[in-house]
């Protein structure tokens, strides 16, 4: 018998591990009221799109360049002083986890990633995929691939942990397991469903530390919590 291959979990981040909603609201909603839009359409629009998508659909009269830069000041800005925390069990998880055996995956960048993360008393992450990293987001598999490119690993060794549906469609495109947390409701298409992170803990340190090598799921199967 062969030497059991390595596993890794790839981490979304806000709505994972980091509860920003209400930051990505207020800011969102400032910046809608800055170009005279209705803040509330902005926001639903900008929670399924990437922010050049959202600036098509929402200003497209608008130079984008300048739309980017408004929403990064305000972004920037939040990092700097808004208010908010880790989910239960995020820093215990990635405590525990081996080092190399995970990265983080988000839509967000880098520098405000790492900020909060210092500000939530998270581990430093050794491994961030962000905006800038990649040309196509989510739901486009290309994030997930890149992170376990750079991790040296197989898709099919991965096992990434979401809360929203254009983020578990691009790990389920990547050929990855997918395990949906922090919804009260199983996102379509997730293999696994914890209505928290906290309850998601014990399972993702089992998926990393297991080494018999067996299959991993084939199609999605939501277990309920």
């Amino acid at each position: 018998m062969g030497a059991a291959r390595p596993r890794y979990v790839l981490f979304d981040v806000d709505g994972t591990l980091i509860d920003a909603v209400a930051n990505q609201r207020q800011v969102w909603h400032t910046w809608a009221r800055r170009y005279g839009l209705d803040p509330e359409e902005v926001h639903a629009v900008a929670l399924r799109t990437r922010p050049t998508e959202t600036f098509a659909q929402v200003a497209p009269d608008r130079d984008p360049d300048a739309c980017l830069a408004a929403l990064h000041d305000l972004e920037d800005d939040d990092v700097r002083h808004g208010t908010y925390t880790a989910f239960d069990g995020a820093s215990a998880l990635l405590a525990a986890l081996p080092p190399g055996s995970w990265a983080l995956v988000t839509s967000n960048y880098e520098h405000r990633v790492r900020g909060r993360f210092r500000r939530t008393g998270l581990p430093d992450p050794a491994l961030v995929v962000d905006a800038a990293t990649v040309e196509e987001g989510k739901p486009s598999p290309m994030p997930y691939l890149h992170a376990a490119a750079l991790l040296g690993a197989d898709p099919h060794d991965c096992l990434v942990i979401e809360d929203a549906p254009s983020g578990v469609r691009s790990g389920l495109a990547a050929g990855m397991t997918v395990w949906g947390v922090n919804t009260a409701e199983p996102v379509t298409g997730v293999h696994r469903h914890f209505a928290s992170l906290r309850e998601a803990v014990p399972y993702i340190l089992d998926f990393v530390g297991r080494c018999d090598g067996g299959p991993l799921p084939e199609k999605p199967a939501h277990v309920g919590t």
